[in-house]
């Protein structure tokens, strides 16, 4: 009998339910926990130097001066900030100029379309192309037309339902109307509101189709044209696109890190892509994301606060028209550094900066229990909640290979009036809610480096 209490204390203390139980913050950890919510909500470092990014480099888009002037401007400062390292990693992007554009509806009246080309549009010829339009719904509509589409342009006019369903108009939008003999494509902007501000994004050609231009135009004048359509008007179009595509050229990730006082060697991955679009600021996408990420981290510095594991920021380049920064950051890890076993968790921001609700997980159920108790620390700014589910797409190649994965989640409700298009700007963002996303993120990155418990995969 003086046998039987110590292992069912034993059988019990193992099961499930107790390890599920067993905390894993200190009051210590709880106490950062509130300095570093304290501190992010009381500064405005991270909001003035966005501000001074967006204001002074704008658009930063791959393959421009914009984008490697800024990285030049943050690689100075994060070493004034005393990171332990600070370096840029080369990558070779993709090189894609806009150049002069426009739209135009000639007939049944005359009226000039607010336009942007999609990122890889081939050109039109100079002067454009004028052509008759036929408007379809989606590609089952396109399906049932097209004997009718040679020679034409063909408008998408896909109301948005959701980013990932509505954007494969713009991703294979003109793969499908060039099957066809389509001459150019243009999409419905993909987006649920617009005050007449196109979206622009990636798009795909297929080398066994022939390459034609593609377009994006607002969601006013795409509803206008289907209105005329249905009502038997012959609507005829100039499209005028005169993009280039250049040889791929230079760029670089930034990657900045405190190192671990106990576990130098496993590493919390955190940040966002420092490329955008060519149009607005690219602030809430994904300017935000990227200072936030490195607040998270300088916050820490600025308290005294040694976590025991490498706190790793990476603002990856490319993530817009190539993902390259990405995939050049996971080669590195896994061949040259090869800490890829050693990645604890990769945090990523890339959904903008607005009122923060906490991260989306992907990975084990004993690490989403932790990050579960890490997120309560979070209840005074309610910023806390853990859901199953979640990544993003500059730490999906790690997340491939077995990396723990988290995104952040936000109220997205306005996300997508501004995404890809001129109207992300600083104006749209609340400084209130830029640094709980901060706090939320240093909270989470602090934890997981310092508890005693590695987060298991």
């Amino acid at each position: 009998m003086k046998y039987i209490l110590p292992i069912l204390l034993s059988v019990f203390l193992l099961s499930p339910d107790f390890m599920k139980a067993q905390s894993v913050l200190t009051n210590q950890h709880k106490e950062h926990a509130q300095q570093l919510i304290q501190k992010a909500m009381g500064s405005d470092v991270a909001w003035e130097r966005l501000t001074y990014m967006a204001d002074t480099f704008g658009p930063r888009f791959s393959g421009s001066e914009n984008l490697e002037n800024s990285i030049d401007w943050i690689v100075e400062t994060m070493e004034e900030d005393g990171f332990d390292k600070v370096w840029t990693q080369p990558v070779m992007v993709p090189h894609w100029v806009r150049g002069e554009e426009s739209a135009t509806l000639l007939s049944p009246r005359k009226k000039d379309l607010p336009m942007l080309s999609l990122g890889g549009s081939v050109a039109t010829p100079e002067g454009g192309i004028s052509a008759e339009v036929i408007v379809v719904k989606s590609f089952d509509e396109l399906e049932k037309v097209k004997d009718q589409v040679e020679g034409k342009i063909v408008l998408y006019n896909a109301e948005f339902t959701s980013y990932g369903r509505t954007v494969q108009y713009r991703v294979n939008g003109a793969i499908e109307a060039a099957r066809h003999g389509a001459v150019a494509s243009i999409i419905r902007s993909v987006g649920p509101y617009s005050m007449q501000t196109p979206h622009t994004g990636t798009m795909y050609y297929d080398d066994e189709v022939k390459k034609i231009p593609h377009a994006a135009i607002t969601i006013e004048d795409a509803m206008l044209i289907q209105r005329l359509y249905d009502r038997g008007e012959k609507i005829e179009i100039n499209l005028n696109i005169q993009a280039r595509t250049l040889p791929d050229t230079e760029s670089r990730n930034v990657i900045a890190e405190i190192k671990g006082t106990e576990f130098p060697e496993e590493i919390i991955v955190m940040g966002g892509h420092i490329d955008s679009w060519d149009v607005g600021q690219g602030v809430m996408d994904d300017g935000g994301g990227c200072i936030a990420a490195w607040e998270a981290v300088r916050l820490m510095n600025e308290l005294g606060i040694k976590p025991k594991r490498t706190i790793r920021v990476v603002l990856w380049t490319n993530e817009e028209n190539g993902l390259r920064g990405a995939e050049e950051y996971h080669r590195w890890v896994k061949e040259e550094e090869k800490s890829l076993e050693n990645h604890v968790l990769a945090i990523e921001s890339d959904a903008g900066v607005f009122d923060p609700i906490g991260f989306g997980f992907s990975g084990s159920e004993r690490a989403y229990d932790i990050l579960s108790e890490i997120g309560t620390t979070l209840q005074p700014i309610e910023s806390g909640q853990v859901t199953k589910g979640g990544g993003g797409a500059d730490i999906g190649p790690l997340m491939r290979d077995g990396v723990p994965g988290m995104g952040l989640v936000v109220d997205g409700s306005r996300y997508f009036w501004y995404h890809h298009t001129g109207a992300d700007t600083m104006d749209k963002l609340n400084k209130e809610d830029f640094n709980e996303c901060v706090a939320t993120m240093a909270v989470f990155a602090y934890a997981v480096a310092d508890i005693e418990e590695r987060l298991p995969r």
